[in-house]
């Protein structure tokens, strides 16, 4: 049986819209694989980005803990310092008073001139020489002189020999020492200080672990005081 134009017409367009709904199916299903996909990469990508962006934070992060840490060691290190710097200085200012203090003793002839003797007997006991030149202030020449009988006795009581000593008359110490005196033996080769200024270094050098503590108070980080 032949179909009439118009069936022929009818079939075309139910094929036509047969084909054009595949077709817009098709189109949304490549729309939604397209969307899934387009969603999953920029998903990927955030993330990456994202762990990007926290490594670097969490870089400049450790950074600057770095840099806090090293100023904060640099101040206290400072700190430090200064401290140590003000204690020294106070330390100081004690030494120079026991020097000012020192720069009276003359002043007392009778307490000075027993501690000449010892001075004296004292160097000549580590010279051990028997001709030894004393050099002094020239405002204690006179009274040196007048005590070299005593320490000569003295020295010979104790170590049983004779000794020559003299007063160097051409070369005295600075005006402004304490007092003390200095002993010179085997032609200058051989010199002991034995000034006041002299003894108060030593007994510093050998007290300073007690002068601070006694200052400061006991140093908790410090094991040995020697």
């Amino acid at each position: 049986m032949a179909l009439s134009d118009a069936d022929v017409q009818k079939q075309i367009k139910h094929m036509m819209a047969f084909i054009e709904q595949e077709a817009n199916e098709k189109a949304e299903e490549i729309d939604a694989k397209a969307e899934e996909e387009f969603n999953i990469e920029k998903g990927r990508l955030v993330q990456q980005q994202r762990l990007k962006i926290m490594e670097y934070y969490e870089k400049k992060e450790k950074q600057v803990e770095l840099q806090k840490k090293i100023q904060s060691s640099n101040m206290l290190n400072q700190a430090r310092l200064k401290v140590l710097k003000v204690r020294e200085d106070h330390v100081r200012n004690v030494l120079d008073e026991a020097r000012k203090r020192l720069a009276e003793v003359p002043n007392n002839k009778e307490l000075y001139s027993e501690l000449l003797v010892t001075l004296i007997v004292q160097a000549l006991f580590q010279l051990v020489e028997p001709q030894v030149t004393l050099r002094v202030r020239q405002a204690d020449k006179g009274l040196v002189e007048g005590l070299l009988s005593k320490a000569q006795a003295s020295y010979k009581a104790k170590i049983s020999k004779d000794l020559q000593l003299k007063v160097d008359n051409e070369n005295f110490l600075p005006a402004e020492t304490c007092g003390g005196v200095d002993l010179v033996a085997a032609k200058g080769r051989i010199k002991i200080c034995n000034t006041l200024e002299s003894r108060l270094e030593l007994i510093a050098q050998q007290l300073l672990p007690q002068i601070r503590t006694a200052l400061f108070g006991r140093n908790p980080n410090r094991k040995f005081t020697d």
